[in-house]
């Protein structure tokens, strides 16, 4: 018998606290290879804590996480990243004075295994400039090419961002709140580019404007004061009355509440 191939991203009995605040509180989620999973929540159910155990940015008090089967918590953020995991932020992280082309690029050399090879020509890296106008293209970003950073409008800095995020070519991407900030037209522009960035990933999203949750998860994990409630469809997320309560009801005055 043939055995299935490893889950994407698996989260096994994960925990955090920070001091005596239980933030993360047992979550387990399985995600498929090519699975797009959306995490909603009230504000401060620990969905920013949550990525930053995923991606390594700290580490779980106890529990697993799984990337392709192999266990990465406790690993620091380049390593979950050389292992095929990539990440954006809320706030963009760009070299403001560098051209979108070299954005791009930057991400694209290291991928490509260059590292920090200073002697070398940037115009003879041919398979590199090729991947970089390829992720340009991708981006809808020609017009922008050699147009710095900083002077990019407000949602072409998120593409960009996304683009960089990608660059690596890492199978499991990440992208926290990818639309924050944007005009419903922008959104709705920005959902078609990701899933066409993101085809043949998997992705996993905080994302709060639910016409974009609904418009591109397959999935939908409901976090709610550090515990997964809901893992399902969108149709049955969106009839779940524990899901509709949490939504629509008060905080205990218990509740833990996510640090800033």
């Amino acid at each position: 018998m043939a055995l299935s191939p490893p889950l994407a991203l698996e989260l096994r009995g994960l925990h955090k606290s920070f001091g005596k605040t239980d933030i993360i509180r047992g979550v387990d989620l399985a995600v498929a290879p090519g699975e797009r999973v959306a995490i909603i929540g009230p504000n401060g159910a620990g969905k920013s804590t949550l990525f930053n155990l995923i991606s390594g940015r700290c580490a779980p008090s106890s529990g697993q996480v799984l990337l392709n089967g192999q266990r990465i918590d406790g690993k620091k953020p380049f390593q979950i990243h050389r292992l095929g995991l990539s990440r954006s932020f809320q706030i963009s992280h760009l070299f403001p004075q560098l051209s979108v082309f070299d954005n791009l690029r930057c991400s694209v050399l290291w991928s490509l295994g260059y590292r920090y090879s200073f002697w070398r020509l940037l115009s003879g890296m041919r398979d590199a400039n090729a991947r970089t106008e390829q992720l340009v293209a991708q981006l809808h970003l020609e017009h922008k090419r050699d147009v710095l950073a900083a002077n990019l409008t407000y949602a072409e800095q998120r593409a960009l961002e996304i683009g960089i995020t990608i660059a690596s070519g890492a199978p499991v991407v990440l992208l926290d709140e990818p639309t924050a900030g944007m005009s419903q037209s922008e959104t709705r522009r920005f959902v078609q580019l990701i899933k066409q960035v993101t085809e043949g990933r998997t992705l996993l999203t905080v994302e709060h404007d639910m016409g974009v949750v609904f418009g591109l998860a397959d999935k939908i994990a409901v976090l709610v004061y550090g515990q997964v409630i809901a893992f399902d469809t969108p149709e049955q997320v969106r009839a779940n009355p524990r899901v509709q309560a949490a939504y629509l009801g008060t905080a205990p005055d218990n509740a833990p509440t996510e640090p800033d």
